[in-house]
């Protein structure tokens, strides 16, 4: 356990000094700032010309703040995904390439330990990004737009509260695969000769399975990049972002909620223990 402190205090050491590390917890919210400014701008250019065109009404897509912050937990989670997926793999694989790892195993750190404290290290950065992007994510879109309920006609659709339930749980569902997908790239990290065949691998894996998860039906619902926000979106967040814009045609599959909640942690457990036990007989 000594080990495992010693080499975790020396990992977030590394991190927090880390150009990479403080890119990968900036990029996504630098995302999110930019996408909201354009939609911004875009919007504001139809009012002008609906104006000139007398038409005063705006669209109410547009006009409700609701919707664009759940895009932009969409949009700021695929990417915050995606770089820490190919951290992680970058991660064990080139201590191994740079010969870091033999430093601390000479120092009696166990293999095993040294793999799970990279772990934890990967998951600490996360939850610092995952609370960088929600809080500016939620000021820029105060900011540009008003939250309130989804109002047609006169009539309130769906009031702010059962917003607020909705958003809460989507994110909820969306953040329950990260682990897993961070684990993921831990273990081919470990796998791997090079961290450039490591992050290649990861990040081909996880576009791969993007492209193909249409094919492969609901077979892909036992997998646990299913239910994350990703370039091809079919996460339960994607879902959300229609109904808090007063969408009545969703259709809400409650045994894919329940998958959502159950397949994700089995899938991390089982990597980290892959990587555990392939660490031992990997030549360092």
């Amino acid at each position: 356990m000594k080990g495992f402190l010693a080499t975790l205090k020396a990992e977030i050491f590394v991190t927090m000094r880390s150009h990479s590390a403080w890119i990968i917890a900036l990029l996504p919210t630098l995302i999110v700032f930019v996408r909201a400014v354009v939609v911004k701008l875009s919007e504001s250019g139809q009012q002008a010309r609906d104006a000139l065109l007398g038409q005063d009404e705006m669209a109410m897509t547009g006009s409700n703040a609701w919707g664009q912050l759940v895009d932009s937990y969409s949009v700021g989670l695929t990417f915050l995904t995606l770089s820490m997926l190919a951290y992680a793999a970058w991660s064990f694989a080139n201590d191994a390439d740079t010969g870091v790892i033999r430093h601390a195993l000479i120092r009696r750190v166990s293999r095993p330990w040294y793999v799970i404290a990279k772990l934890v290290n990967i998951h600490l950065l996360a939850l610092c990004e995952l609370a960088l992007l929600g809080i500016s994510s939620a000021l820029i879109t105060a900011l540009l737009w008003d939250f309130g309920p989804i109002v047609e006609h006169g009539y309130e659709l769906i009031s702010s509260e059962e917003i607020q339930t909705e958003v809460a749980l989507g994110l909820r569902l969306a953040l329950l695969p990260l682990p897993a997908a961070l684990a993921f790239g831990l273990l081919i990290s470990v796998v791997a000769q090079s961290a450039t065949q490591a992050v290649s691998t990861a990040l081909g894996l996880s576009l791969a399975f993007d492209v193909f998860k249409g094919v492969l039906g609901e077979r892909a619902h036992y997998i646990y990049a299913s239910f994350q926000p990703s370039l091809i979106d079919q996460s339960y967040l994607q879902d959300v972002s229609r109904l808090v814009r007063g969408y009545s045609d969703v259709m809400i599959d409650n045994r894919m909620l329940q998958l959502n909640e159950w397949v994700p942690m089995p899938q991390m457990l089982l990597f980290v223990v892959i990587a555990v036990l392939w660490v031992q007989r990997k030549s360092l």
